[in-house]
């Protein structure tokens, strides 16, 4: 296991040394339009985003900022690439947090005046590092994109921060390889105290991007590297929240939301099982509540198989059962099945004051 990494704060969120692993994503929305921004934020902090971070293209949305931090309630950081005065400008404009690259944004004076804005308006630096805009002397040095350059990369840029006595710096490595992006996180964590944020770059769509996502965090976090996430799908990043807490609580790292068990059917179902599964699950996802629920396709094995959820149904010849902990507490004809276990689940939550 990782040791505890250093603490940094953004905004009202702690990172690091222990603290929860913090969920975050980044806005799709052009960052000058405010309230199309600020909408996306609001949707994000109801399903559990905790850092949101917006692209700064020019200098009309850096100053949009101060407005959409007078709107929204979590940190926000900003995004800057190569204009040093666009990292000048958020920081300036109440951004929690700067999310730059040191090697890209110019000389060492430019470098310096971004530390500077950072130290007065006391908000953390995430050095990004990216394997596909990896500097050319590095690609030459090791022949590719590595793993071993990431990390020579990250290293250089902490350094231009700490000759500067900068210190509250997070880290990333991110790659759309999930061996390339776990080895660069390994590597870094054994050379650095700084906290990590994690996630696997350009990973696609959505099924696709779930899968790399949920191998490269799930790994990493279960080996104990990584202070906060963020799982990036090419699809709606509300998307993201749903799937970086999935990911934390089959971790046991979280106890958000509510998880559905379902069978993988076989000859003896007699239910259309994939639709009224994925029926509960679209009822389930926007749930903050930490409950367990079970969809089976027999009433022979099924309450059995889902005895650890909290509440289940099992379907047979048109009619199903309606069973908590494994024990049935009623039958319910088949086209009921669905409304009768929503409405159990209501209940719970009420019960649990949700």
């Amino acid at each position: 296991m990782k040791s505890l990494s250093k603490v940094i704060k953004v905004g009202t969120v702690l990172i690091g040394g222990g603290n929860p692993i913090a969920v975050q994503s980044m806005t799709n929305t052009d960052t000058r339009d405010i309230s199309a921004t600020v909408r996306q934020i609001d949707a994000l902090e109801k399903q559990g985003c905790q850092l949101v971070r917006v692209a700064i293209v020019d200098m009309e949305a850096a100053a949009a900022v101060k407005e959409i931090k007078k709107l929204i309630n979590m940190p926000l950081i900003a995004d800057i690439h190569f204009d040093h005065r666009l990292a000048l400008a958020s920081a300036k404009a109440g951004a929690d947090g700067l999310r730059i690259n040191p090697g890209n944004i110019g000389s060492a004076a430019k470098v310096r005046e971004v530390v500077a804005v950072c130290r007065d308006c006391g908000i953390p630096i995430r050095i990004g590092v990216n394997a596909g805009s990896l500097d050319k002397e590095l690609l030459r040095k090791y022949g590719k994109i590595c793993s071993e350059a990431m990390v020579e990369s990250a290293l250089h840029n902490i350094r231009i921060l700490e000759d500067m006595n900068f210190d509250q710096i997070k880290v990333s490595l991110k790659a759309s390889s999930v061996l390339m992006t776990v080895e660069a996180y390994r590597l870094i964590a054994a050379k650095t105290c700084y906290p990590l944020h994690i996630g696997v770059t350009e990973a696609g769509t959505t099924e696709r991007a779930l899968i790399k996502s949920a191998l490269g965090i799930g790994i990493l976090l279960q080996e104990g590297i990584g202070d906060t996430i963020r799982v990036s799908l090419t699809s709606d990043p509300v998307e993201e929240i749903w799937a970086a807490y999935e990911i934390l609580r089959n971790l046991g790292l979280s106890e958000r939301g509510a998880e559905l068990l379902s069978c993988p059917t076989c000859g003896r179902c007699q239910i259309p099982l994939l639709q009224i599964a994925e029926e509960v699950d679209s009822y389930l996802r926007p749930l903050a509540q930490p409950i367990k629920v079970a969809v089976m396709g027999c009433v022979v094995n099924g309450p059995g198989e889902a005895r650890e959820a909290d509440i289940g149904i099992a379907g047979g010849k048109g009619l199903g059962l309606l069973f908590k902990k494994g024990r049935v507490i009623k039958k319910v004809p088949e086209r009921e099945l669905v409304s009768a276990l929503l409405e159990e689940i209501n209940q719970m939550i009420s019960s649990q004051g949700g």
